[in-house]
Formats: C-alpha cells, structure tokens, sequence
C-alpha cells in the first residue's frame, strides 16, 4: 500500500494525523479556558465529556492518531538518516534556509509525547490519588500546576509543542499540495499565529494557577 511503502505516503499520513492531533488540541485549550473563569463550569464540560462514549471514543482514536504519527515520523527518520549515510558528517553548519525546528522535528517531538506521556498519568492514570474527586476536573489543574516543578515541566512542554507545531502546520498543506509560491507565505504566518494563540491559551492556564498557589 503506496500509504506505507512510500516516503511521500507515510508524510501524507503525518500530515492528515496532525492536522487532525492540531484539531484536537484547539478543542482541548478552548476547554481549559473555561477554567480561568468558572471552576463550576469546567466540571460540567468535564463530566459531560467523561460520561459520553463519544469521548471515550475519541480518545482513543486521538491515541492511534499519536502513535501513528510517532512511528510514522520515526521510520521517515531512519530512513532519511540511512539515505543520507555518512553525508550527514560532511556538513557541521545548519543551511540558513532551514528553520531550527525542521532540523529538530524528531526530538520535538519525543519531547512532546514524553509531555503527553505526563500529563495522561497526571489527570487519568493519578486521578482521585490525592484526595479529589474524579469528576472534579478543576481541582486536578488547580493541584497539578500549582506545583512549580509541574508547572515549569509543562511550560518547557508547551515551548516543544509550539516549535514542532508551527513547522508541522504549513509543512502539512505543503505535503498534501494545498500551497504555492503565495500560499506557502501565506500558510507560515497562518499557522504561526493559529499555532501562537492555541498555545498561549495553554500557557495562561498553567501560568494562572502557578502564580496564584494552585487556588481556584
């Protein structure tokens, strides 16, 4: 299948699953948002999606869809590095064209879903472990990021996510053909801003509840 057996298929999945995991994660920060203003609210968005098979669902497609790009991504890596062969020793300098985050889309990325890895076992795999209330979504925020060491591991995060994000986001309309020599521009500072203002949404979250001692 040309999807698996070809460098140009296994970045068109790449790029359909992460604009999909984009998707997901601008439905996530709009959530988180509600908390900076109602506790009581984000509890109901909460329980409301932890009661719902859909939710269920969907979670676990969002994590087939962050597996298959991780493998994806690592096999275009070997491969890459193999075609490459020890060319890739003959030069020490980065091209002056090239953006920091393409030569460092991999490591992002294992910096991302080590982040993911994290935040899971923090709200799902550790929930009701200190004392909270399952369905009490805002006191785990509240908890997790009122706690610096926390707070600081998901700021470093959020820097990865957002590096990797910017790049993957008009690197995906390139793969997939949507772009040319205007909207190439066009897609880099679309996805710059759309990627900044997702991001910054997550970043006010942690940064609300770290400044103010984990009180809601």
């Amino acid at each position: 299948m040309w999807l698996y057996d070809s460098s140009v298929g296994k970045k068109v999945v790449m790029s359909i699953s992460g604009i999909a995991l984009i998707l997901f994660l601008t439905f996530h920060a709009a959530m988180n948002i509600v908390v900076l203003f109602s506790g009581e609210a984000y509890n109901s968005v909460f329980e409301f999606l932890g009661s719902n098979w859909y939710a269920v669902a969907g979670t676990l497609v969002l994590a087939f869809l962050v597996a298959l790009h991780f493998v994806y991504a690592f096999i275009l890596t070997l491969q890459n590095r193999k075609a490459r062969g020890t060319n890739r020793y003959a030069v020490t300098a980065r091209p002056g064209k090239v953006e920091w985050a393409s030569q460092n889309m991999f490591v992002l990325g294992i910096i991302v879903v080590l982040g993911l890895l994290l935040h899971l076992y923090n709200f799902w795999a550790n929930a009701g472990a200190c004392g909270i209330e399952p369905t009490d979504g805002a006191a785990f925020i509240a908890q997790t990021f009122g706690n610096p060491v926390y707070a600081l591991i998901y700021i470093v995060w959020l820097v990865a996510l957002w590096f990797h994000l910017t790049h993957g986001f008009w690197s995906a309309f390139q793969t997939l053909g949507i772009n040319g020599k205007t909207w190439f521009c066009r897609w880099k500072v679309i996805g710059s801003v759309y990627v900044t203002v997702v991001v910054l949404a997550f970043v006010a979250v942690v940064l609300r509840f770290a400044l103010c001692g984990g009180a809601c």
